[in-house]
């Protein structure tokens, strides 16, 4: 039998829609393969209603990117192998330098904090992505592999399709987990880096601010649903090499048809968007410079009369034949300092930035 890494090597090789994931501390690596057909295409959240399979989902649909269900004739588990079981390494001694900020960036930055700075209520989410060049003998199912290793607390995956292409991430906010009739959803915003590789507990203005509007927002839709949640937070909480504070949502959804409905409320998030939500979506779209695509859409495991584990597609990237495509964001309020959201992307964009060194 193949090592786990040549086996996703050979499925991606041989165009196979397939999927590898593993939620936070968990044993076992979890995969899906489609060998028979196309994964399905969605142009709505709400038809995923009843829909069983690995989703993955864009920041905005568009024909160019619709939701993708791959719908696996092979479902199994992989035990994580012995190596990749040996240490916490999120937290990183790695100290360097970071770049001043690109023009492009800074032009940005000033175009998305002009119109927040006289409206408290109002949050946006800028991002960035950058081209790294593809090395030689380059293994994603190594790649994958380090990444599990590495970010123990974060949900790892690895998903091709022929409509996406292949992409791979290391994301701690959940979107909806859980099965009938407990679900869970989080708030997940402020960052920080970690203080000499532990957690900050103390926390500015400014983040506790942005956390609890994204909070409310969760709060508010749930109410919309009539869906009574107990909220547990903010605490902080560690992602990488970065803290965050975060608010727990427990709730039952007494119809699990209305989970369609529910995704269509909380997608996209204002962890990843902004407030108000409508508005914020024109904005990004018209001020922020490129096509998020499948960066800040969700992806994980759908299954509405079993378990579900979907997330918000945070530190990814895109892997194509010449070079990946790596993104990263942050949320921005009025307070927020051009210095330090920038250095707050390049931190996120070393999420992936550390796994690109693996080779055949």
């Amino acid at each position: 039998m193949d090592a786990i890494d040549q086996t996703i090597d050979n499925h991606i090789a041989a165009g196979q829609a397939f999927a590898a994931w593993i939620g936070p501390g968990e044993q076992q690596i979890h995969y899906a393969l489609q060998r028979q057909g196309r994964p399905h295409e969605l142009s709505s959240i709400a038809q995923l209603k009843g829909m069983r399979g690995f989703v993955m989902a864009p920041f905005q649909l568009s024909e160019a990117h619709p939701i993708v269900v791959l719908e696996p004739d092979e479902l199994g588990e992989w035990a994580v192998p012995a190596f990749t079981k040996a240490s916490d390494k999120e937290a990183s001694s790695e100290k360097r330098l970071f770049p001043v900020p690109e023009a492009a960036y800074a032009q940005r930055f000033a175009d998305f904090t002009a119109p927040l700075l006289h409206h408290t209520d109002r949050k946006l989410v800028l991002s960035r992505k950058q081209s790294v060049p593809r090395q030689t003998g380059f293994s994603v199912g190594k790649s994958f592999l380090a990444g599990v290793a590495r970010y123990i607390r974060s949900f790892v995956y690895l998903c091709h399709t022929p409509q996406t292409g292949t992409w791979m991430g290391c994301t701690p906010e959940i979107l909806l987990s859980g099965e009938q009739p407990n679900w869970h959803t989080v708030a997940l915003a402020g960052t920080q880096p970690l203080r000499n590789g532990q957690i900050e507990e103390q926390w500015n203005p400014k983040n506790r601010h942005e956390q609890r509007l994204v909070a409310q927002y969760i709060h508010d839709q749930l109410q919309t649903l009539g869906i009574e949640g107990k909220e547990q937070g903010p605490y902080p909480v560690r992602a990488g090499e970065v803290c965050h504070l975060k608010s727990d949502f427990y709730f039952s959804l007494p119809d699990p048809t209305q989970i369609g409905e529910l995704l269509e409320r909380l997608h996209p998030t204002p962890a990843v968007c902004g407030l108000p939500k409508a508005w914020a979506l024109r904005f990004i779209q018209a001020a922020e410079g490129y096509d998020r695509t499948y960066y800040s859409g969700f992806i994980g495991w759908l299954d509405p009369e079993g378990h579900s584990d979907l997330y918000v597609n945070l530190r990814c990237m895109q892997i194509k034949s010449t070079h990946f495509e790596l993104y990263a964001g942050g949320g921005l309020l009025g307070a927020s300092q051009l210095a330090e959201e920038w250095q707050e992307t390049e931190i996120k964009l070393d999420t992936m930035r550390r796994l690109l060194h693996t080779t055949c």
